[in-house]
Order: C-alpha cells, then structure tokens, then sequence
C-alpha cells in the first residue's frame, strides 16, 4: 500500500474516535454550538479552524499523530534516529500537540505572547487555543506598520526567551484525559545539522544538475560541511524556537513590549544557538528584510544579551550557511518530489542568503566548492 493510502487508511479508522473526542472537548469549554471555519493551511500536517461563539473567536488545531513519523525519544543513538524517521533526525516535534502546549506555556512564562491553551486531547490530537488575530508581521508591514519598530521587537523578544535557563523538560499537564505529560526540550545536535545540510547535495541537482557529485567526490563536500558543523557544536547554546519569521510572527500593537510579538509556531524548540532564530528572522526565504530593519534588529539584540559582535557574527555566518543549505535542499525537494512550483518563487532570496554567509572568512571551504559548481555564486 502507498504512503498516502495508508495515512488515509488510518485516518478512516480514527475518525469517528477523533470527531467523539473533538465533541467532549468542545462541550467541556461550552463551545460545541460554535460555527467553523477552515483557515489556510501552513506547510506543517496541521490543519486550522477559526471557532466563532458571537462575538468571541478561537483556534481549533487539528493535528493528529498518525499523520507523521515519530519524534525523537532523547535517548535514542543516532542510527536508531535514522530508523524512526525524519522528525527524531531532525528534532522535530512531530505536529504533537503536547509540545505545542508545553512550549506555549513555557515562553508565556517569561512574559512572551503564546496562545493560551483552553483544552487540549493530546492522543487524539486536538487543541483549543486564543486567536491573536490575523496580523502577521507578512502582511503587516506591507500594510504601512513600522518595519523597523517590528524587527526590534522581535530581537527583545528573542532576548527575552534566551534568558532564562536552559530547560531539559517542560510540563504539557492538563491534557484532556486526565494524564500527565511532559515535553522533552531536545539538542539540536551534529546530526541534525548534518541530515539537514545534506539535503542541498540530495535534492539540489535535481533542479541544478552542476550540484551532483560523484561518489568519490561526495567526501569533498562532506568535509567542507563536517567542519562547519563541528565548529557549530562549539557556538554557546540558547533556546531556539526554530521558525521565527515573518509569517509566524503576529504584530499584537495593544500589548506591552516584547509581549507584543505574538508567536504561532513554537513546537519544534530546541536548545540550538543564540543566532539561529535571528538567522530565520533576518534572511527570511519568502520575504526581503529592508536593511534598517535588519541592523536595527542586530543592534537591539546586542544591546538586550551583552553578546559581542564579531563572534555573533561569526556565528551567524556559519548557522546562517548550513540553515540556507537546508533550505534550499528542502524547496528542491519540494518542487521535484511533490510539484511545489510556488517555491520556486523563493529560490533567487534563498540563494542570495546563502551568497552573503559565504563571503565571511569562517566559509571559504565551502564556497570554493560551490563556486566550483556555480560559477554564479562567485561574486560572494
């Protein structure tokens, strides 16, 4: 049976346990007569629904846990990651809703705007959560907002949710039925990093044939990419969101300070580096950051954390570098795997990102190599 007919396969048989569940959920909170209504889907397996009761509004998330591989016990070994799937490789959370409440009550904790979670069913997958509105930073700066009075209050925000001690498990209690739960917060290890870079050779040459490389020649770029990877491994740690950008960042202008950053996609956190979140803010692959914004966003991170510049720098080139690889493997795989042609739209920005981290020193392995491929990106 096909990947796809067996995920529906399991669907069917779930569905009437999951539509019982949903029911008892939502006449727990007394909104079972609530209207419904379908939002645009993110590139995620979750699906949304705007609930409406008059005048009030929530967020039902739908979610369920058969529709992904399985996330990353933390004490597996890498090669029992490799078996489980892409989410334990890579630390992703799998669209598991208890992560989302775990991590949701974790950054409203340091005064950080997560949507609150009325009810949750974590075995079946279902949330109940705050609407904060439609304002993304996407749209809102378009709209006429302040793009540099946004991006600053996303660097204060991102210094307030590094500041408090790193934690190795946050509490999901609360869940529907009764159980317990916690929600490990995970390294964002070597091999995760590796797995993901790796996706540029992979899929890469499937729309830029010059990338393929030989067998033998595989272990030019697996050096080029061990070194950066290990020189990662020795970047201070921070809590790292993950998918901090601009289309799920909410401008919530009525709140005070960072709180005024309302954040949407929080799950797959992990303990990663002080400068990969602002990497995903500031080379943003659907949209281009105006270079006020962008120095102002840095100097307000300075100015909040006390980090010294140039080695910030340093590091941001390097994440900057393995995580437009990443990305640029992940949009190749998207466009010749699955026929998302809407991605290609992002590629020229994605590649431009890539461009701009290999003119720092720390990546001259590197962009010989691909320059060696691509002659383009030679004006690095």
């Amino acid at each position: 049976m096909a990947e796809t007919d067996r995920q529906l396969a399991v669907e069917s048989h779930n569905a009437e346990p999951r539509r019982a569940a949903l029911a008892r959920l939502l006449a727990g909170i007394g909104w079972s007569h609530a209207t419904r209504h379908p939002l645009a889907m993110d590139a995620s397996t979750r699906r949304y629904e705007r609930l409406r009761r008059g005048e009030r509004t929530l967020i039902l998330m739908d979610a369920p846990c058969t529709n992904e591989s399985p996330p990353c016990p933390p004490d597996a070994s890498a090669g029992e990651r490799l078996a489980l799937g892409w989410n334990a490789v890579s630390r992703l959370a799998a669209s598991r809703v208890e992560a989302f409440v775990a991590i949701g009550r974790y950054l409203r904790g340091l005064g950080l705007s997560a949507p609150e979670v009325l009810a949750f069913d974590a075995r079946h997958g279902w949330a109940v959560i705050e609407d904060l509105g439609a304002n993304l930073y996407a749209g809102a700066i378009p709209a006429g907002a302040d793009e540099v009075a946004l991006y600053v209050e996303a660097a204060h925000a991102l210094a307030l949710a590094q500041s408090a001690p790193l934690p190795a498990s946050l509490p999901a209690s609360g869940d529907a039925d009764g159980v317990e739960i916690s929600w490990p917060v995970l390294e964002y290890d070597e091999t995760a990093l590796a797995a993901n870079a790796d996706l540029f050779v992979e899929w890469g040459p499937r729309l830029y044939p010059d990338l393929a490389f030989a067998p033998a020649e595989r272990m030019q770029w697996e050096r080029a990419r061990a070194e950066l990877t290990a020189e990662a491994m020795t970047f201070p740690r921070a809590f790292t969101i993950r998918d901090y950008h601009a289309e799920n960042l909410i401008w919530l202008p009525e709140r005070n300070g960072p709180a005024r950053v309302g954040l949407l996609d929080f799950q797959d956190a992990v303990i990663g580096w002080r400068s990969w979140d602002l990497v995903m803010l500031l080379q943003d692959a659907r949209r281009d950051v105006g270079d006020a914004a962008h120095q102002a966003c840095l100097r307000a991170f300075f100015e909040a954390t006390g980090i010294a510049e140039a080695q910030f720098r340093r590091e941001f080139a390097i994440l900057g570098a393995l995580n437009a690889l990443r990305i640029l493997g992940i949009f190749s795989r998207l466009i010749a795997r699955d026929g998302k042609n809407k991605y290609r739209a992002f590629l020229a920005r994605e590649w431009g990102h890539l461009r701009a981290n290999l003119a720092h020193e720390a990546l001259a392995p590197l962009r010989r190599l691909i320059v060696s491929r691509m002659p383009v990106m030679a004006d690095a």
